[in-house]
C-alpha cells in the first residue's frame, strides 16, 4: 500500500483542525531550519500559492508575505496566484529540490496554474535553499531527533523509489 494511502485514509475522517495544527508547526520548524526561505521572491513575496496533493484530500495555501500556511479540504473554493498539483511525494520532492519540475511539467506529471512566473520565482527561491525534510524537521522529535531523522530518511528513500 502506498504511503499516501495510507494518510489519506484519517485525513478524510478528521477535523481540519488539528491536521492544520500539525501542518503549521512543521511550517514553522522549516522556515526556523531556512529563515531566508522566501527572500529570493521578490514582487511575488505576496502572492498566494496552493498546492493540492493528488492523493491526498487536501490542498495547502502557502502565504509567503505572512508567513503562513493554511489547510483546504478539496473542493472548498481557494484562491491563489498560483498553484502546482501532482501527487504528495512529488510535491515533497520538488520542495527538496529531488527531481527536475521543468520534466514532470513537460510530461505532465506536474500541473501549473496561474501566475507562471511566481511559480519560477518559488522554484529560484527553493533552489537555494537545501532543504532536506528528514534533517530539517527531525528536532521535532526533542531527544529522539536521530531516530526520527533515519525514519524520515527511510520513508523518503522509499518513496522516491516507489515514485520512479
Amino acid at each position: 500500500m502506498r504511503l499516501t494511502s495510507l494518510l489519506a485514509m484519517p485525513l478524510d475522517a478528521l477535523p481540519i483542525i488539528p491536521v492544520q495544527h500539525v501542518t503549521q508547526r512543521l511550517f514553522q520548524r522549516l522556515l526556523e531550519a531556512h529563515p531566508d526561505l522566501f527572500d529570493r521572491l521578490g514582487e511575488y513575496r505576496g502572492c498566494r500559492f496552493s498546492f493540492t496533493p493528488t492523493d491526498l484530500p487536501l490542498i495547502f495555501l502557502v502565504e509567503p508575505g505572512g508567513p503562513s500556511l493554511s489547510l483546504k479540504r478539496k473542493g472548498a473554493v481557494v484562491s491563489a496566484d498560483a498553484g502546482v498539483e501532482a501527487p504528495l511525494v512529488m510535491l515533497l520532492a520538488l520542495l527538496e529540490g529531488r527531481c527536475d519540475a521543468d520534466a514532470l511539467f513537460f510530461s505532465r506529471d506536474l500541473q501549473v496554474s496561474g501566475d507562471m512566473e511566481a511559480i519560477l520565482a518559488l522554484r529560484n527561491a527553493l533552489d537555494d535553499c537545501d532543504i532536506d525534510l528528514p534533517r530539517d524537521l527531525a528536532q521535532l522529535g526533542g531527544p529522539l531527533a536521530p531516530l526520527c531523522a533515519k525514519f524520515a530518511t527511510e520513508v523518503r528513500r522509499r518513496a522516491l523509489k516507489e515514485m520512479a
